[in-house]
């Protein structure tokens, strides 16, 4: 079963401190997002797991290689997607594809076998001809995840993989990773909130170098103001409100984009108050949800913490 140990990883860039003593653990068939701000250290931690950057101190077990002290070993069962996704502008895809399974040391046989593969699973196989520097942005990032994928490792990190797609190409890759998911760790670091709710089994936020918060999606959500809130939709929100706000139940109320959210104040259950105040005024209610929180409110609370800490 593939892991990581990741244990106090920490990089300074002069006097600059990157990334603070993060540690974490992770076991086979796991999604992890890495979530934070941009600067907040998500590229830097990637790096140090997959040997690119020399942790300034502490270091990371890839199924049990260290990364400082036997990283030819812990690349061989690693695929990585860097930043930006890094490729060989001259050189056409299928011969940099070839390269790279030749790199990780397949034999001339399954370089051909995992080449065809990969570019069938990411509908690569009618540019395998044709030049790197010539593809489009989404089919660039194709390429990466591609080279990533060549020698199927158990553990995948990859920075941005869905970074320049369109909706299509996201919905495809996303799909991939779900595909992958029982039998590897796959590490992704993503600005899109959406996408760590469809794929991640797990989710860290990391802000000024330190991890903020670890735990599955619902967890992270469960930290949201909006967690056991009540949305609405009704007609004349502002006489509503005033008749929500005189609850017990309710704390505030607020209303942004259409939509009515009462605040619990912990005295008594919300949804039943709010049931009983709308059969007895008669509002025609359009929507009726209860929330479990919402991960964008608690990702840009960490991020505003980062920006005045800064």
């Amino acid at each position: 079963m593939a892991s990581i140990l990741a244990q106090s990883l920490t990089r300074c860039y002069g006097r600059t401190l990157a990334v603070d003593h993060v540690s974490f653990e992770v076991d086979g068939g796991t999604v992890l997002g890495f979530l934070g701000p941009n600067g907040a250290g998500k590229s830097t931690t990637m790096k140090m797991l997959t040997g690119y950057l020399h942790p300034t101190s502490g270091t990371a077990l890839i199924n049990g290689h260290d990364i400082r002290t036997a990283r030819r070993q812990a690349h061989q069962v690693l695929g990585y997607l860097p930043e930006g996704a890094p490729l060989y502008s001259d050189m056409r895809v299928g011969d940099f594809l070839a390269f790279v399974a030749a790199a990780r040391g397949l034999g001339r046989a399954e370089v051909r076998e995992s080449v065809g593969a990969v570019a069938e699973r990411l509908e690569l196989t009618g540019v395998l001809k044709q030049s790197i520097g010539t593809l489009s942005k989404g089919f660039g990032r194709r390429v990466g995840i591609a080279q990533a994928l060549i020698h199927d490792p158990p553990i995948l990190i990859l920075d941005e993989p869905t970074d320049g797609l369109d909706p299509i190409q996201k919905s495809q890759v996303r799909r991939l990773i779900q595909e992958m998911a029982e039998q590897k760790i796959i590490i992704i670091s993503t600005h899109i909130l959406e996408e760590v709710e469809i794929l991640c089994h797990r989710v860290m936020i990391i802000a000024h170098g330190k991890l903020q918060l670890d735990g599955t999606p619902a967890d992270v959500r469960s930290r949201s103001r909006y967690a056991g809130a009540l949305s609405l939709v009704v007609d004349q929100p502002q006489t509503v409100a005033s008749k929500l706000s005189g609850l017990a139940e309710v704390k505030n109320v607020e209303f942004r984009a259409g939509k009515l959210t009462a605040f619990p104040s912990g005295q008594g259950a919300l949804a039943t108050a709010v049931q009983a105040l709308i059969q007895s005024e008669g509002w025609v209610v359009r929507e009726f949800h209860l929330e479990s929180g919402r991960l964008d409110d608690v990702f840009a609370n960490i991020a505003g913490q980062d920006e005045a800490n800064a």
